[in-house]
C-alpha cells in the first residue's frame, strides 16, 4: 500500500453503511472532511470522516468548524457517531494561523470531549500528531478505537521523524540517502503502526 495514494472515503462509507442510506451534509463546504447520516443495521448514526481526496484529509479551520458543528448536532439528538480517521495533521500556514486554527481545532476537540453518545473510531490509514487526538481518540473519551493493520499512528510521518531523530547518524553516513531510507523503515516498523498504540491502550 502507498501511504500517499489518495482514495475516496465515500466509497468506504458506502461499504460500511446500509445500502443507499448515507446522506451527506454540507457536501461542498470543507470537502476535506465528510459528515452525514447513515444507517448501520437499521439504526441511525452520524459519520465523520477525513477525505484523502481533498487536501489529503488534513484538518483546517473550515473542516474543524464543520465537524464540530456536526458532532454537537449528533450529541443533541442522541445519535451515535462513527469516525473514519485518516488525518496527516493540521494544515500549516499563516493563513490558517490568522484564521484561528488553534481556536477552531479546539472546537472539534471540545465537541468530541463533551459528547455523551456512543463514539467509535476506525483509523483507516494515518493518525498523526495533535490531529489524531482531536479525531475522537481514546484520550478524549472515544468509546472504542479500531485500526486497520497497516495504519500509521505516530507523532509524524516516518520520513520526517527519521530526519530529526537520526540526523547525526544520517549526516555522518557514507550514503546519507540510503541511511535515511534504512532509518525510515526502522522507525515505521517500530513506531508507526497500530500495535504499539494498542499495547498502550490507545
Amino acid at each position: 500500500e502507498n501511504a500517499n495514494q489518495p482514495y475516496d472515503i465515500k466509497e468506504v462509507i458506502a461499504q460500511i453503511a446500509d445500502e443507499g442510506s448515507f446522506f451527506e451534509i454540507h457536501e461542498h463546504y470543507a470537502e476535506n472532511i465528510v459528515v452525514g447520516f447513515a444507517r448501520l443495521a437499521g439504526r441511525s448514526i452520524g459519520i465523520i470522516a477525513n477525505q484523502p481526496m481533498s487536501l489529503a484529509g488534513v484538518l483546517d479551520v473550515n473542516s474543524s468548524k464543520k465537524a464540530a458543528r456536526f458532532v454537537r448536532f449528533c450529541d443533541c439528538f442522541n445519535i451515535p457517531m462513527l469516525v473514519l480517521e485518516d488525518v496527516p495533521g493540521f494544515l500549516p500556514g499563516t493563513d490558517q494561523e490568522w484564521n484561528a486554527i488553534i481556536t477552531n481545532g479546539a472546537k472539534l476537540l471540545y465537541a468530541f470531549s463533551e459528547a455523551t453518545v456512543p463514539r467509535i473510531t476506525v483509523i483507516t490509514r494515518k493518525a498523526y500528531g495533535g490531529a489524531y487526538d482531536v479525531m475522537n481518540s481514546k484520550h478524549i473519551g472515544g468509546d472504542m478505537n479500531f485500526a486497520w493493520p497497516s495504519a500509521e499512528i505516530a507523532v509524524m510521518g516516518a520520513k520526517g521523524a527519521s530526519e530529526i531523530i537520526f540526523k547525526k547518524e544520517i549526516d555522518s553516513a557514507e550514503d546519507p540517502a540510503a541511511k535515511l531510507t534504512e532509518k525510515e523503515q526502522e522507525y515505521a516498523e517500530k513506531f508507526a503502526n497500530p500495535y504499539r498504540a494498542a499495547a498502550r491502550g490507545f
